[in-house]
């Protein structure tokens, strides 16, 4: 039997050279007052296909980069309180649903008006939509202000956001296979998505406290049961149509510190921490660059600044009008809109669906013209990349300026406090 995933002698120096030059590269960034993340991203393009080409996407790079994106999210679910979250619902959902309509429908207009189809529109307006809730997860960490009520409240709406966009794309999955709205499978979806979080429910306020209680940590077993109940989330959430990185993150929100003993769950945290920071995450940052296809005609790059501006308008002004009618100040509301700017996973998911359906689509002559063109999709990577370079810098700026004024916030402290490690 041939294994087409497997540790071989290329996938040994692909991941010496990934580490090597992510860690080079994030250590410089990081001596100049930038996120380490920005280094593995630019590590991705110095040796992916966008520069020297020396490493390219492959099946067990990409594996470890979805095990990257499936730590982290355990490890920011780890660090926030759900009760904390569930407190902000409302705003996160204010938050979420501004920053998912405005991009859509701005992205809707501008591909209209570089004349793409209407399928092709919506499509590209749901991408603009997403938020990459584990870059997110990952700049927040880095700044120190995950676990404040900003934090909380970004993502909490970045959750949102995710639900809303594969939703979303669901329905018009849908429609462009079967050319019309049926109302059955919008309402099987919502059954879905409302099941697997009445799980998570159950299972976090009866089940995981139980065995947390009994829990020791032998042979590394805290760690063990830990990692079993992300992938059992995981696995919950992929059946719900979600993303597996949404599984992980309610996982996460089990293991909490009042449920086991301290010096176990600080074990089962620094492992998290180790396996995604320190292995996994680089691979994931370095491998989002690996999707770059860059392309010099003039229509592709308008089309693309195009996109870019109106994904990252959309998300500061809706986002941040969402904060706003909840009570949030101006610079907070800029804060959180800066905060839901970074795309990266969830979109890349969303394009390869898309893709996948028009190919199968076209081969059937169901539909005469794709569902994404080749440039549309090269600028929707293009998009993701770029936010996702600008989410930790805009973001950096938006609270240094807050904090160069409102001494008494409690995201200031520990920005300050990370910024001066």
């Amino acid at each position: 039997m041939e294994f087409k995933i497997a540790i071989t002698p290329q996938l040994i120096i692909d991941l010496l050279l990934i580490l090597t030059v992510a860690w080079a590269l994030g250590g410089l960034f990081m001596r100049f007052g930038l996120p380490v993340m920005l280094g593995e991203l630019l590590a991705g393009v110095i040796l992916g296909p966008a520069w020297l080409g020396i490493i390219s996407a492959t099946e067990p790079l990409g594996l470890l980069a979805e095990l990257g994106i499936f730590f982290a999210m355990f490890y920011a679910g780890m660090e926030m309180d759900p009760r904390e979250l569930m407190e902000h619902k409302w705003p996160s959902m204010a938050v979420a649903v501004g920053g998912f309509v405005l991009p859509f429908v701005l992205g809707y207009f501008v591909v209209r008006g570089f004349g793409g189809t209407v399928y092709q529109s919506l499509f590209v307006g749901t991408g603009l939509s997403v938020t990459a809730i584990a870059v997110q997860a990952v700049v927040l960490e880095n700044m120190q202000i995950l676990r404040t009520q900003l934090g909380h409240i970004i993502i909490g709406a970045a959750i949102v956001d995710d639900i809303l966009s594969l939703v979303t794309l669901s329905i018009l999955l849908g429609v462009a296979e079967s050319g019309t709205f049926e109302i059955l499978p919008l309402l099987t979806v919502v059954l879905k998505v409302t099941g697997f979080f009445g799980v998570s429910i159950l299972a976090g306020h009866f089940v995981v406290p139980r065995a947390m209680q009994r829990l020791g940590d032998y042979n590394a077993k805290g760690f063990t049961f830990a990692l079993v109940s992300a992938l059992v989330m995981a696995y919950l959430a992929e059946l719900a149509g979600l993303h597996l990185i949404i599984g992980a993150f309610l996982a996460g929100q089990f293991v909490r510190k009042e449920m086991m003993d301290e010096a176990v769950y600080q074990r089962i945290r620094d492992r998290f921490f180790a396996m995604s920071y320190g292995f996994l995450t680089p691979v994931f940052f370095v491998s989002l660059s690996f999707h770059l296809h860059l392309e010099w005609e003039k229509s592709f790059i308008l089309l693309t600044l195009a996109m870019t501006c109106v994904a990252i308008i959309g998300k500061v002004v809706g986002c941040g009008l969402g904060a706003f009618l909840f009570g949030h100040n101006r610079r907070q509301s800029i804060i959180m809109g800066f905060g839901m700017n970074g795309r990266g996973a969830v979109e890349l998911v969303l394009v390869a669906v898309v893709i996948q359906l028009s190919n199968q689509l076209m081969a059937s002559h169901t539909i005469s013209q794709p569902l994404l063109t080749t440039s549309q999709f090269s600028g929707l990577v293009m998009m993701a990349f770029i936010t996702t370079m600008i989410a930790p810098i805009s973001l950096k700026w938006a609270v240094g300026k807050a904090c160069s004024r409102e001494e008494h916030e409690a995201f200031c402290e520990l920005w300050r406090k990370a910024s001066m490690k």
